[in-house]
This record gives structure tokens, C-alpha cells and sequence, in this order.
């Protein structure tokens, strides 16, 4: 078993920590792709798993990718243009796959720099609170690449169009000042406050209906890209799935009872 990702629970919830301190966390190893996708499919196959959170260990978030196995060509970063093409489609970008379709609320606590697939790599999650010692950079320029991982998908959906231009045409890094102004962080904290913080917004998230707190984040996702109508149609067979739930029961009595709820997350 691998230590590139540190998994810890603590109830309904999971914490994920990229634990490549002494490199910045790099996100570009096989080990590091592997954990990743192999924490997220554990989390789906666990129906009483309510949100998870992505950190890293140490003073980073992450650094990204590998810059000396850029500059040495090794790994991912080696090969013909075939090989490499195919070293990003099998190698990093499993990653925004995985955590794209990871069926649980994820929120990034960000505690350091979040460099290049660093950053994007917050941006993978639904949520994003960062530490006043966080720092976003989209810099693939700065290293002579384009994002490769997703990011010019994932990046003007979290903060607009002029915005994601900016960061990804100049490579420059933003405070985390800046980056709550413009939206990519719900909230900055002290570094001793960050996972704290995060772990109240995960309880927040969990103390809801587990089967609908996943088919909500599967509606929100596909509102991306799908069309009303067809978005209406799979919010209406996912709400009669809902009203069959053994928790929305326990919601509405709860409600009129006016006493807190205790959800299981059961079928009926």
C-alpha cells in the first residue's frame, strides 16, 4: 500500500492528504495518479462516505508536476510526442476523471501554494477554502506547456472567462486575498484554522441525506453541459428516487416534528 495519499475518517467523513512533503506534494507520479483514483473509487463504493477533503502535507498544497523529470524527460514528461500524449491521457488526467465522477462533495483545504496542476487540482473540487498562506498560479506558460490536466475546463467555470485568461496567459501567481475576491475560495482562514474549518463544512455538508447529497452533485455536474430539458427530465427521475427514500421521510417528520433529523441513508 502506497503513502502518496494519506486516508483518514473521521465519521461520514474522508481526508485525503498528498503526502509528498519534502517535493511540494507533486501530483505527476504514477503513485500519487493510482492513490488518488483508488481513494475516490473506494469513496463510491461506500454509500456511508457523505464528503471528502483534499489537502496536502507540509507547507504546500501542491507543486503540480515534477519540474526535474521535465527538464530530465523522465516519466510522464518522456518519449515522442505519441508517447507523451499518451502519458498525459493515462497518467495525470485520471485524475480530474476520478474527481470529476467522485460521487461525494469534495472540498480542497488549501494550505500552501497550489501550483500549475496544483492549483487545478483545487479546482477539481466542489468546494475550495484556503489558509492566508495559499497561493494560485495556472503557470504552464511559465514552464513552456499548456494546461494539461483540465484546467482551461475547470478554470473559467470557477472564476469566469477574463479571469482564468489572465492567470493562464501570464502564469502569475494570486494571493489568497485575490483569490476569494474573485470567487475561486469560499473563505481564508489562519493556517492552524484551515482543516478545522474545512472539517465544519464537510459536517455541515454530511449532516444531509446521504443518496441525496450524491444525486444532487450528479445534477449539478450535468447541469454543466446538458440542455434544460434534459436536465428536467433527470432531476424529475431522480426526485421520484428521492421521495423513496427512507430520509426524506425522516427529513419531513423531523421538520414537523421540530426535533433534528437522523438519516441513514435507507430505501424504501
Amino acid at each position: 500500500m502506497t503513502d502518496a495519499v494519506l486516508i483518514d475518517r473521521t465519521g461520514d467523513i474522508v481526508t485525503w492528504t498528498l503526502n509528498r512533503p519534502e517535493a511540494r506534494n507533486p501530483i505527476s507520479e504514477p503513485d500519487v495518479i493510482e492513490a488518488l483514483e483508488a481513494a475516490v473509487g473506494a469513496v463510491n463504493a461506500d454509500s456511508s462516505v457523505r464528503a471528502a477533503i483534499v489537502t496536502g502535507a507540509g507547507t504546500a498544497f501542491s507543486s503540480g508536476g515534477n519540474v526535474k523529470h521535465m527538464r530530465d524527460r523522465e516519466g510522464m514528461f518522456g518519449g515522442t510526442p505519441a508517447d507523451l500524449r499518451q502519458g498525459y491521457r493515462h497518467g495525470i488526467q485520471r485524475i480530474p476523471r476520478a474527481l470529476y465522477n467522485c460521487e461525494v462533495p469534495t472540498i480542497a483545504a488549501v494550505n500552501g501554494p497550489a501550483i500549475g496542476a496544483g492549483c487545478d487540482l483545487t479546482l477539481m473540487c466542489d468546494m475550495r477554502i484556503a489558509s492566508i498562506n495559499a497561493r494560485f498560479a495556472e503557470s504552464f506558460v511559465k514552464v513552456g506547456l499548456v494546461p494539461g490536466d483540465g484546467g482551461a475546463w475547470f478554470l473559467p467555470r470557477a472564476i469566469g472567462q477574463a479571469r482564468a485568461n489572465e492567470m493562464a496567459f501570464t502564469g502569475e501567481a494570486i494571493d489568497a486575498d485575490t483569490a476569494l475576491e474573485w470567487g475561486l475560495v469560499s473563505r481564508i482562514t489562519e493556517p492552524e484554522d484551515l482543516l478545522p474549518a474545512a472539517l465544519a463544512l464537510a459536517e455541515r455538508v454530511a449532516a444531509n441525506p446521504p443518496q441525496v447529497l450524491r444525486m444532487t452533485k450528479k445534477l449539478l455536474r450535468e447541469g454543466q453541459h446538458q440542455s434544460l430539458e434534459s436536465l428536467l427530465e433527470l432531476s424529475a427521475a431522480m426526485q421520484a428516487l428521492a421521495h423513496h427514500t427512507d430520509d426524506h421521510h425522516e427529513a419531513v417528520g423531523a421538520m414537523l416534528d421540530k426535533r433534528p433529523p437522523t438519516f441513514t441513508g435507507g430505501q424504501r
